[in-house]
């Protein structure tokens, strides 16, 4: 079983969501495995997590949906993959379906487990924002995965990939991005292992500096409540719930947050979450796995001064 993994790159590195899908490829494979990347990506570490080959193509501009479902699904052909790979995220979650209509295959998104293959090729997906699990078999010849952020552990195979030139069609964008800025050493809440995030209880936009820290501390991205952004005490891209964005981190951190149900759905997929609240009845500790009731102008700080003398 072939299988093929697109790569998606940031800062001329494969992401780490990319990466965590090279494993799950690796994993599963009884074939080659073949990653298919950007020419500006850094692609020398795949090959230590499980590739055999990888094909690089080169595109002006930044790609859209259309435009990576026709690169991987002519790479698919090309290699004969079985079984078609992303890593979850806004642009993939389109092209994977995409990619499905071109080759035929079954298509699963938000999986996040391998598959059962004493059932066939059946794998486990989130669904409902986490809070539901579905078993989808799939039962045609080729299958399209999606893989849920930190769904597999990333483990070391140690060999070299042998690197290949690939020049697909592609098709003019139809696109036209008039502006997209990013500021310097930002981590995007949807690639964020650790995310920091504030409510109403900090009580205002001023605030928001010990919340920063934190975050700084942790490396971490920082999130919000949606009456947060709603007030526009921060940006809207940092809202976090079933209306903003969703985020499966490793630690989740909630600073004043009381957790309503909207909120939690989007955060219920976080490995490992601590709130802290001066509130303790708020329905965040119910969620929580660590829980420290308090007021967040003393622990904060505090917080932040220990791990600074730790880290």
């Amino acid at each position: 079983m072939n299988v093929l993994i697109y790569i998606e790159s940031e800062n001329n590195a494969p992401k780490k969501s990319s990466l965590e899908a090279v494993a799950y490829g690796a994993a599963i494979a009884k074939g080659q495995v073949v990653a298919v990347a950007p020419s500006d990506a850094d692609t020398t570490e795949l090959g230590k997590y499980g590739v055999d080959k990888v094909l690089q193509f080169t595109v002006s501009g930044k790609l859209e949906a259309t435009q990576v479902a026709s690169i991987v699904a002519q790479a698919a052909q090309a290699q004969s993959a079985e079984v078609v790979i992303f890593a979850k995220s806004i642009l993939n979650d389109l092209a994977a379906p995409m990619v499905g209509v071109h080759l035929g295959a079954s298509v699963a998104s938000n999986v996040i487990e391998m598959p059962d293959f004493s059932k066939g090729f059946v794998v486990k997906r989130g669904v409902f924002s986490g809070k539901a699990y579905t078993e989808v078999a799939l039962n045609n010849a080729i299958k399209v995965l999606s893989i849920k952020k930190n769904a597999v552990a990333m483990t070391e195979k140690g060999k070299t990939a042998v690197i290949e030139s690939f020049s697909p069609s592609v098709a003019a964008s139809t696109i036209t991005i008039k502006e997209t800025t990013q500021k310097t050493g930002d981590i995007l809440l949807t690639d964020a292992d650790i995310v920091v995030s504030g409510g109403r209880g900090l009580k205002g936009p001023e605030h928001w500096g010990m919340i920063e820290e934190l975050a700084k501390t942790l490396n971490a991205a920082t999130g919000c409540s949606k009456p947060v952004s709603d007030m526009d005490w921060r940006p809207h891209h940092e809202h976090v719930g079933q209306t903003g964005i969703k985020v499966s981190p490793n630690l989740y951190i909630a600073v004043g947050i009381s957790g309503a149900i909207q909120h939690l759905a989007g955060v219920s997929s976080s490995k490992t979450i601590v709130v802290i609240n001066k509130d303790a009845d708020a329905p965040f500790f119910k969620a929580a796995d660590y829980g420290i009731v308090g007021d967040a102008f003393d622990i904060i700080p505090k917080f932040t001064e220990a791990l600074k003398n730790t880290l």
